[in-house]
């Protein structure tokens, strides 16, 4: 593998006339840039990143922090993330916090050590005060962290009274909740809209909301815990696709019939929606175009271009499918 020395020696220059070059830096003529240019391509020579990083304190790479990469939700919007960085010049870091705040608080010096340009982070823990001594471009997606900080969400609350207006109008007369995890935004954001259409009616009471923790084995467990203390529900709308998903599979362990007697409600819009049987009801979310709105704000940032604005919450729609 050549090196920048033997591109200086085959250009018959010093190594820093090379590194200006490279670097974009500094005079350097016009006979003696085509002579490195020449010798860069005859070589096939590549620059070190992480040394121009190093150098240059910055580097055309962005950190992506997702809480749960097996949640195809944050899957997909890793790969929108990248089809939009890529597109416009930029590499990304992927990291999977787990929703733990030392493994974020870790993979966010790492990402500042290896001086990223900026970061897109989906977090419920992550401060305004941990976020402004970053100093870096930072843009929140899927939750947000405070006011002021660019950030991209979706209409949380209105998608679940939809959903769970829909599931009344399909006639079903006692309404469960597979709520997300306490204290994450747009779970709460979900379980208050399905609040806002059934806390008055006779037959509620706290027992019909169990918590999934936006993860399809804990949904399993929640769903058979919700059987057994109601086992005359006929609706469940749950705060995500995957939690949905386990509860049908308790459903059928059961012996219950989907849609015939129990109709089911998801919430994302993920590809594996589509593919299981029953295909599953969902609030769908536009997941590509929520990672490409992010990527784009957080490289305009990093570009120090004017933002039309710092608050996106996008619209969603219920699409009906098999399940109820």
């Amino acid at each position: 593998m050549a090196s920048i020395k033997d591109v200086a020696g085959l250009a018959g220059v010093s190594v820093a006339t090379v590194s200006r070059v490279l670097n974009d830096k500094g005079y350097v003529g016009q006979s003696t840039r085509e002579n490195v240019e020449q010798a860069i391509k005859q070589l096939n020579y590549k620059p070190n990143e992480v040394a121009r990083s190093l150098f240059k304190k910055k580097s055309n790479t962005i950190g992506l922090i997702v809480p749960d990469i097996m949640n195809p939700f944050f899957t997909e919007l890793a790969r929108s993330v990248e089809d939009t960085a890529t597109n416009l010049g930029y590499n990304v870091i992927l990291c999977n916090s787990d929703g733990d705040s030392e493994k974020e608080q870790s993979y966010l010096e790492v990402l500042r050590q290896n001086y990223v340009n900026g970061i897109i982070v989906s977090s419920n823990t992550l401060t305004a005060n941990q976020v402004e001594e970053l100093n870096i471009p930072v843009v929140s997606i899927d939750r947000e962290i405070s006011k002021g900080l660019p950030t991209i969400v979706v209409e949380n609350h209105k998608g679940a009274v939809l959903a769970t207006q829909f599931l009344q109008s399909k006639g079903c007369t006692k309404i469960a909740h597979i709520r997300g995890t306490d204290g994450v935004v747009n779970a709460e954001e979900r379980c208050s809209g399905y609040l806002e259409v059934v806390s008055n009616e006779p037959w509620f009471s706290d027992s019909c909301i169990v918590n999934g923790n936006f993860d399809m084995q804990s949904s399993i467990e929640a769903t058979k815990e919700l059987f057994m203390n109601h086992p005359d529900v006929d609706g469940i709308f749950a705060a995500n696709d995957i939690m949905a998903i386990g509860a049908i599979k308790v459903a059928h362990q059961l012996g219950k019939k989907v849609p015939e007697q129990i109709k089911i409600v998801g919430f994302d819009g993920i590809t594996l929606s589509t593919v299981m049987t029953p295909e599953l009801t969902t609030i769908v979310q536009p997941i590509y175009e929520l990672g490409e709105k992010a990527t784009i704000v957080l490289v305009n940032q990093m570009e120090q271009q004017p933002l039309e604005k710092t608050y996106y919450r996008l619209d969603v729609e219920l699409i009906e499918r098999n399940s109820t």
